[in-house]
């Protein structure tokens, strides 16, 4: 790659961040551009310095993680996030996948994979950094993180049984847009309808269950037959 890849630095741990900043400058195209011990002085790094790469600590000070990458990527869309943690539980990884991350390593990981995990991110060939067990990954439906941030954005508004226009006016998109995120939705969920794609969503906690008057998903069974769109 020739253009400097710009990173921020998310760890309680000064110790921890003054390695993660000595090994990545020692590469010519890597520099760090901020650092933070929190989640609130995470997101405000962030929104100030916009970088192509986070290293973003998965259990530090302030909001829930999951809360954070949805900030990040609120405040600076094109910066990719990459999870750093101690351990690989499925559950959260699956939340984390849906939510759009670019990688998540262990700290246990290489330098090599590190490094490696941060090029990837900004290659533009959209594959996802996994270092986890065999155990963790394999308890992660493959549906999992197919879906991408505006995916979600439609899917999570079709939950709360609105039309294909409400949807394109709350999101300023076109309903020709709108039709054709469904029907990737429809495709990597595997689903025949939509409400067929909001319960495997919720049942998969790609998105959370939602009642809006007399529509609701409940227990993970959507319980209204008002949607009538098509995608």
């Amino acid at each position: 790659m020739t253009e400097e890849i710009t990173v921020v630095l998310v760890d309680d741990h000064l110790l921890m961040r003054e390695g993660l900043r000595e090994i990545l400058e020692m590469q010519p195209d890597i520099r760090v551009v901020g650092e933070a011990g929190d989640s609130a002085s995470a997101v405000e790094v962030v929104t100030e310095q916009k970088p192509m790469v986070v290293l973003l600590d998965v259990e530090i000070p302030g909001d829930e993680v999951t809360t954070t990458v949805t900030r990040m990527h609120q405040f600076s869309p094109t910066t990719e996030i990459i999870i750093l943690s101690m351990y690989d539980g499925p559950h959260l990884l699956q939340r984390l996948l849906a939510l759009g991350i670019r990688g998540y390593l262990l700290k246990s990981a290489s330098r090599q994979e590190l490094i490696a995990g941060v090029r990837n991110a900004c290659s533009g060939n959209g594959r996802i950094i996994l270092s986890v067990s065999r155990r963790s990954l394999a308890q992660v439906p493959a549906t999992t993180g197919a879906l991408s941030r505006r995916e979600l954005d439609v899917l999570e508004l079709a939950a709360q049984a609105m039309s294909n226009a409400q949807i394109a006016a709350k999101l300023y998109l076109t309903e020709a847009t709108v039709k054709r995120h469904l029907s990737n939705i429809f495709v990597k969920l595997g689903a025949v309808s939509r409400i067929d794609a909001v319960n495997k969503a919720v049942a998969a906690s790609l998105i959370p269950s939602a009642r809006v008057g007399e529509t609701r998903v409940a227990g993970g069974v959507f319980e209204s037959e008002r949607w009538q769109d098509r995608p």
